[in-house]
């Protein structure tokens, strides 16, 4: 009798042995299931984003095509890097990660330009962390063009639209700033209208982080630089946004650690820490109202730059409506604030038709022009 409840008891606890490892082989199953699932969700995301970025560059045809001629063009970058991480499998050829890297730019030249003059070149990085050139920038752009400037706008690494490999390339106030300055240096070195003399860089939110690096690390690259709304403190801005903004910046691809782990690389890579460097004529603009850019970030580098002793202009819009996208609004005050902007790039560029008046800049955007 005992040892058939030998028997029973070692029988059952075989049965629950199995069992469990059953169970474990199942939850494993179901978690590489999980990860293969998000996996496809992932590159489905940047196959629709593909999609959205032809249909972009169609309509920006639409809208600048009657004053513009566009071309898409690619230039390098410098490499990604052998150490640098990618998600899942990731990129495992060695030249893929130590050759330059290849992206894309626009250039955007007034139809009406005379092959034997030279124009002031302005340099446009787009704005977000991972965007790209698109249509929002339509009516700037017309207002620009013209003028009888000519801009790249260059997709740096980590921009959409051109698959996940692409979009997880992004260093984030760190090579990004070169991909910027390699666009400029393209423009320079292969196109004759375009005055070496004369190029300047503008950019809004995290375009005009890309401005400010730029002017900082290569002063003698730009005659003038405006910067729009900017994130200018990262160590700040991670402070007050949710966590899953943090934990955009702290993934694998990434910069990788929070800014509590790593605060001196978010520190080097924010405007505000970087001031000293300034040599650059600059402009700033502000809203009190921005609920993407603190007006903190902003004031902490207006506060950096006067420290520093640096000459610049800076204007605090209070409450304006559009907040982060203020100045690309339609109504009066924002009109007003980009003649501002246009009349401050004029006075180092010096472009060929200057706007006289806000008259002359509605007519390049608008239809009819306003009261």
């Amino acid at each position: 009798m005992k040892n058939l409840l030998k028997i029973i008891a070692l029988l059952g606890l075989a049965i629950m042995t199995s069992l469990s490892v059953t169970h474990a082989d199942e939850a494993d199953d179901l978690k590489e299931q999980i990860i293969d699932l998000k996996d496809q969700i992932s590159n489905l995301r940047h196959s629709f984003s593909s999609i959205n970025k032809g249909l972009s560059d169609i309509m920006m045809h639409n809208i600048i095509g009657d004053v513009a001629h566009i071309e898409k063009v690619r230039i390098s970058g410098p490499p990604v890097g052998k150490d640098h991480e990618f998600s899942g499998d990731g990129e495992k050829n060695p030249l893929a990660l130590t050759n330059p890297l290849t992206i894309y730019a626009y250039v955007l030249f007034p139809k009406d330009l005379d092959p034997d003059k030279e124009y002031p070149l302005l340099v446009h990085p787009h704005q977000g962390v991972h965007s790209n050139f698109n249509v929002e920038n339509g009516q700037l752009y017309r207002e620009l063009i013209a003028q009888q400037y000519i801009i790249i706008a260059p997709d740096y690494r980590g921009s959409t639209g051109y698959g996940r490999r692409f979009y997880e390339t992004i260093d984030y106030g760190g090579k990004e700033i070169a991909d910027t300055k390699a666009a400029r240096d393209y423009m320079v070195e292969n196109y004759a209208v375009v005055d070496k003399d004369r190029v300047g860089i503008v950019g809004h939110s995290h375009g005009g982080l890309i401005t400010l690096m730029n002017l900082f690390e290569y002063p003698d690259a730009y005659k003038v630089g405006f910067a729009d709304v900017p994130v200018s403190d990262l160590v700040a801005r991670m402070g007050y946004k949710t966590q899953g903004y943090r934990e955009l910046y702290e993934t694998e691809y990434h910069i990788g650690e929070s800014a509590f782990e790593n605060h001196e690389t978010y520190l080097e890579r924010s405007p505000a820490w970087n001031t000293h460097k300034l040599e650059t004529p600059l402009m700033v603009y502000g809203n009190t109202n921005d609920d993407d850019v603190n007006i903190l970030e902003i004031r902490h580098l207006v506060k950096s730059l006067k420290a520093d002793d640096k000459d610049f202009i800076y204007k605090e819009y209070e409450d304006v409506p559009g907040g982060h996208y203020f100045a690309r609004m339609d109504h009066k005050v924002a009109r007003e604030a980009r003649y501002g902007i246009y009349n401050f790039l004029a006075e180092y560029l010096s472009p060929e038709r200057p706007f006289k008046n806000i008259k002359e800049m509605e007519k390049a955007s608008y239809k009819f022009v306003s009261r």
